[in-house]
């Protein structure tokens, strides 16, 4: 079984490539998905976020308020950096947990399992994977289709992009790149032969 991480950056399309692999047969784990699990009210990290940030990062729901905490976050590196202390070792336990699971459950040694990690690289995990894929797209793409998907500005969505790690440093740490700047077609037939080659490999 070949354990493979997913990574990109803001609007490069990890979802679209994570979903057409697990269309195609791949197991698949979505680490922001992950994220949102161990932050549901009254967990552990849910404890932690409110005891450092306060209640009123709270909706009368109890569920954490992630823009008002994105937010507080954005900009100091200090509590972005208390916040992933808490989040990233959580989501890194219940990632394992899956892990463990598809292993115990396939018997197939060609089974392929994807998991999105957002900050693969930053945080210094890609050792980790038997391959890191990068689904690559211009700056200028990402601008435009963060625009488009959170109705900011062209500064707005600049900013958004400039925090994380450029997109044309990750592809050097990638064994392979899903390039995204196409069509939807284009797109999945990359993925298409790329789960091919992984699972035959």
């Amino acid at each position: 079984m070949q354990v493979v991480g997913i990574t990109g950056g803001i609007a490069s399309g990890k979802s679209l490539a994570l979903n057409t692999f697990m269309k195609l047969g791949a197991y698949a784990i979505d680490c922001d998905a992950l994220s949102r699990e161990v932050v549901i009210p009254c967990s552990k990290a849910w404890w932690e976020i409110v005891n450092f940030f306060g209640k009123d990062i709270l909706r009368n729901d109890l569920e954490i308020d992630r823009k008002k905490l994105r937010r507080i976050v954005f900009g100091d590196s200090e509590k972005l950096e208390v916040l992933e202390k808490i989040i990233h070792p959580e989501v890194r336990r219940k990632c394992m947990e899956r892990v463990d699971a598809i292993k115990k459950m396939e018997p197939n040694a060609a089974a392929l399992v994807v998991i999105d990690v957002p900050l693969l690289i930053e945080i210094g995990i890609q050792k980790e994977f038997d391959k890191v894929i990068v689904v690559y797209v211009s700056e200028k793409v990402q601008i435009r289709r963060v625009m488009e998907r959170d109705g900011v500005t062209k500064e707005a969505a600049k900013k958004l992009i400039e925090i994380q790690m450029p997109l044309k440093a990750k592809l050097k740490f990638a064994d392979i790149v899903i390039n995204n700047e196409g069509t939807l077609e284009e797109t999945e037939k990359q993925v298409r032969t790329v789960f091919h080659a992984l699972s035959c490999g």
